[in-house]
């Protein structure tokens, strides 16, 4: 069982995407999969990270549903 995804759409300026991106890259993940890493880390160094939230995703493709 899964839970649906929140869709975003998110303007960036295009010097930060691709620095974003790079170090998606660097770090083996999705500039997407980044984003979200660095998201849940500013939450938790924060205080502000919902305990309910879902664990991270693994990294790579996520499994076939049947």
């Amino acid at each position: 069982m899964s839970t649906e995804r929140k869709k975003l759409l998110l303007r960036l300026d295009p010097q930060v995407h691709d620095a974003l991106a790079r170090w998606a890259s660097d770090d083996l993940r999705s500039t997407n999969a980044q984003i979200e890493y660095l998201l849940r880390g500013a939450l938790k160094d924060a205080g502000r990270m919902p305990k309910g939230a879902s664990a991270p995703r693994r990294p790579g493709r996520p499994p076939k549903e049947d």
